[in-house]
């Protein structure tokens, strides 16, 4: 459709906007942004996608909507002009995820279809070609920050200059925290477990309902109440054990237990569909004794009282005592898994368990034995422990010295955003646009947006 037969197509009457887009509504171009159009149809069906996944939708939605589209039009024309590529991985692993995403939503394949009207391969090319257009966009985007000089130590005092009081970025507490950590006697706790399954198993196969056995007996609380039931499910959101085991599976018949880092299962498989399925599940998670606990607890007291009448550093006693891989070889170090950072705010200490125990300790303390939860598993395994305050850092206002990285970062997106803000600014004048009127009292974040609609008013 060429420019003009586009902009013309706007002058056919459109029903305001309601809840759901009418089924019989024919399709139409409400913007047109240089050489590329929107359709009322694309707005639409992210609206959709936002319900499936239990998000409020409105007009002031849909306006936000169509500026964010207009604006990928004005990034995509440029990176095709400046012959950028598509990050195709990038692409398939967000596709892949928005599948994943309305699949578990909606119940499966055929209730997606229903609900957006049209066959999930004509879905997945749709969306296919959204994220690529993301993917050109974000390229783009990085492109017009990467332009921006090196920031200066006195560019950063400038911005740390110019912010009022109240804008200065503010530095939560950190603590800088290391660990020795005892495991309890998985081996015996693993080999109960696993008898127990196998019991369990042995009665389904002889006519026991392995719903009525999950609901006794399975430790996962969430699927326990429908009788062990996980609902129609991506294979891709479980464990790959889980997942291999219970799509080698004939609906009905028994798996054979099943190791996870969540703990052992007995899965029955209900039905699949493609990559995914639904399936039953037990789940048992190795318990220990007051024994083994009193037994850890010994060990780290101990080892707390030589580091304490310094007969050993608890550097050296995490090298050589912790069965913590991770921490170990640091000296018992912790370390943030999300960011790698050797310093923790307070509200990213995890798990509560942790948190309890240093939260009344002053720098250099170290705790008492305490029980808490490893990282391996969704809920975690259990383990043993002392933690030592190696420093904490007070909140406060980000300083120049002590917090440069910081205020360099700052002033590095600040400037990435003006950049940003000037291209569109700049495009957004020198590029043909028309707005259909039912958009043109949306009240757009960006001025130059609502002064091309007042401008297409008059």
């Amino acid at each position: 459709m060429t420019i003009a037969l586009a902009a013309a197509s706007m002058a056919c009457s459109v029903p305001a906007f309601s809840q759901n887009y009418p089924a019989g509504l024919v399709d139409k171009t409400v913007a047109v942004v240089g050489n590329e159009m929107i359709a009322i149809s694309q707005i639409e069906q992210q609206i959709q996608y936002m319900r499936a996944n239990g998000m409020y939708s409105d007009k002031n939605m849909r306006c936000s909507i169509l500026e964010q589209n207009m604006e990928t039009k004005l990034f995509l024309m440029q990176a095709r002009i400046d012959s950028l590529t598509i990050d195709n991985e990038y692409v398939n692993s967000l596709l892949n995820g928005r599948i994943d995403d309305v699949r578990r939503a909606l119940g499966g394949d055929e209730n997606v279809e229903q609900y957006f009207g049209k066959p999930l391969y004509r879905l997945r090319q749709e969306w296919k070609r959204e994220m690529e257009d993301q993917s050109l966009t974000q390229t783009m985007q990085r492109n017009i920050a990467s332009r921006i000089p090196d920031l200066t130590p006195v560019d950063v005092r400038h911005y740390l200059d110019s912010l009022d009081e109240l804008d200065v970025p503010e530095v939560p507490t950190k603590y800088q925290l290391s660990q020795i950590c005892v495991y309890p006697d998985r081996e015996a706790a693993n080999m109960a477990v696993k008898e127990k399954l196998l019991s369990l198993r042995e009665r389904v196969l002889n006519g026991e309902k392995f719903s009525t056995l999950a609901r006794i007996y399975s430790e996962d609380p969430g699927s326990a109440i429908r009788g062990g039931e996980l609902g129609l499910t991506p294979k891709s959101n479980f464990w790959p054990a889980f997942s291999d085991a219970a799509m080698s599976l004939k609906p009905g018949m028994i798996s054979q237990i099943v190791e996870t880092p969540d703990g052992f299962h007995i899965i029955q498989v209900i039905e699949k569909k493609g990559d995914m399925f639904n399936a039953r599940h037990i789940l048992i998670k190795p318990k220990y004794t007051i024994e083994d606990r009193e037994k850890g607890f010994r060990k780290l007291d101990s080892l707390k009282t030589e580091i304490s009448n310094d007969a050993v550093t608890f550097e050296l006693a995490a090298q050589f005592y912790s069965q913590d891989l991770l921490s170990r070889t640091n000296g018992g170090q912790m370390s943030d898994p999300n960011t790698g950072s050797s310093y923790f705010e307070i509200d990213q200490i995890y798990p509560p368990q942790d948190y309890n125990a240093i939260k009344n300790l002053k720098e250099g303390e170290i705790s008492e034995p305490f029980e808490s939860l490893d990282r391996e598993g969704r809920n975690g395994n259990t383990v043993y422990k002392i933690i030592k305050v190696d420093k904490i850092i007070p909140a406060h206002k980000a300083e120049f010295t002590d917090d440069y990285n910081m205020l360099l970062e700052s002033a590095r997106e600040k400037k990435s955003m003006e950049a940003i803000d000037r291209f569109i600014a700049e495009k957004i004048k020198s590029t043909f646009i028309v707005i259909d009127p039912i958009f043109r009292d949306c009240d757009f974040s960006r001025e130059a947006w609502r002064e091309v609609a007042r401008r297409q008013d008059n």
